[in-house]
């Protein structure tokens, strides 16, 4: 088992917001005048005992911003350690995948690992960074992300923001683009006959474009 889970987290790498978590520990005393520590035993000693109201107070007495708070908040309560620690991140990784094909989604695994194959085989430098409802493929910024939307279908998002072409029917607009979120267009795939040239052909695209 524990080979087997071994192998599965080598298919994960670290997400992005590893580094940025880290870095925000690192810089929290010297900004705010106390490390996370000091700031989790202010929370226990004399904050409110409801994670929601000991967001709002780190917010209204203190001015931090929403997730300063929420972390700290977090932390009191035990919780949010795999955000800073690649070890505990890709374990959780694996957690977050198992769970996102769990019961009624458990027949579209088999779809999801087909999908992250091809993505990963697209280049040395694609990471997958799995979280809690998705699992996003990087290569300098998010070019596609693969999610199971419903019992029987995955939503292969695709970034083709800059892309300057006609786009096919196949291709349904997420609003991406108005909401400036990376992800503008999707496929949806309920079946590994899908996964075809097709979809192959604007998957490279997207990866093309987020190099």
């Amino acid at each position: 088992m524990a080979n087997s889970a071994a192998r599965t987290s080598a298919l994960y790498d670290v997400h992005p917001s590893v580094v940025m978590v880290q870095k925000w520990i690192a810089e929290l005393k010297p900004k705010t005048g106390r490390s996370l520590e000091e700031w989790i035993g202010l929370v226990k000693t004399s904050g409110p005992k409801e994670s929601h109201a000991r967001r709002a107070w780190l917010g209204s007495k203190y001015n931090l911003g929403s997730n300063s708070a929420r972390w700290i908040a977090e932390r009191a309560e035990g919780k949010g350690e795999e955000e800073d620690n690649p070890e505990k991140y890709l374990a959780a990784a694996v957690k977050y995948v198992r769970e996102q094909y769990a019961g009624k989604k458990a027949a579209l695994r088999p779809l999801y690992e087909q999908l992250l194959s091809l993505g990963k085989s697209l280049g040395p430098d694609v990471r997958a960074c799995p979280c809690k409802t998705m699992v996003p493929l990087y290569r300098e910024h998010v070019f596609a992300q693969i999610k199971p939307t419903t019992n029987s279908r995955i939503d292969l998002g695709l970034s083709l923001t800059s892309y300057g072409g006609k786009l096919p029917k196949l291709l349904l607009d997420t609003g991406g683009l108005a909401k400036k979120d990376r992800i503008t267009y999707r496929i949806e795939v309920t079946s590994s006959k899908q996964i075809d040239g097709e979809l192959k052909k604007w998957l490279r695209a997207a990866y093309d474009l987020g190099g």
